[in-house]
């Protein structure tokens, strides 16, 4: 049989292959859809590159390249602060946003199906626990 820590693993790795395969972010790149999740959770407050390096843990060199892809398809602007022209903020355009929207359609209805088989009850313990793993893996990846 094998040890907990290598079917924990197995199972960690089988999820992330679900999640980040094509079948469930097909019509965009998954860290493009990432980055306007948290666009769209945070419209009211104001994002910079920097911020959405650290909530993702992507390099800056790449949420660069991210950012300029998202800004050639008009999903995003990026605008400079009055106040530090060093700033500059990232803010997802709601009027083009249409292939943001599908894909988060798309990811909602896998979600719905896992709480629709899992229950109400059970799903909020599964939040609550994948809350506790982000934290400690974060705590040692740091």
């Amino acid at each position: 049989m094998e040890n907990l820590d290598e079917r924990l693993l197995s199972a960690w790795l089988q999820l992330s292959v679900q999640i980040i395969n094509e079948r469930v972010v097909s019509d965009m790149p998954f860290n493009e859809a990432l980055v306007c999740n948290l666009l769209s959770k945070d419209e009211h407050s104001r994002l910079t590159a920097t911020d959405l390096c650290e909530q993702t843990k992507i390099l800056k060199s790449q949420m660069n390249r991210i950012l300029n892809s998202l800004e050639e398809q008009g999903l995003i602007y990026r605008e400079r602060s009055t106040v530090d022209k060093r700033q500059i903020y990232v803010t997802l355009n709601r009027k083009k946003n249409s292939l943001y929207e599908k894909e988060h359609t798309k990811n909602l209805q896998v979600v719905n199906a896992i709480i629709e088989k899992f229950g109400k009850e059970k799903t909020e313990s599964l939040i609550e626990d994948l809350e506790v793993i982000s934290a400690i893996t974060e705590e040692v990846f740091s």
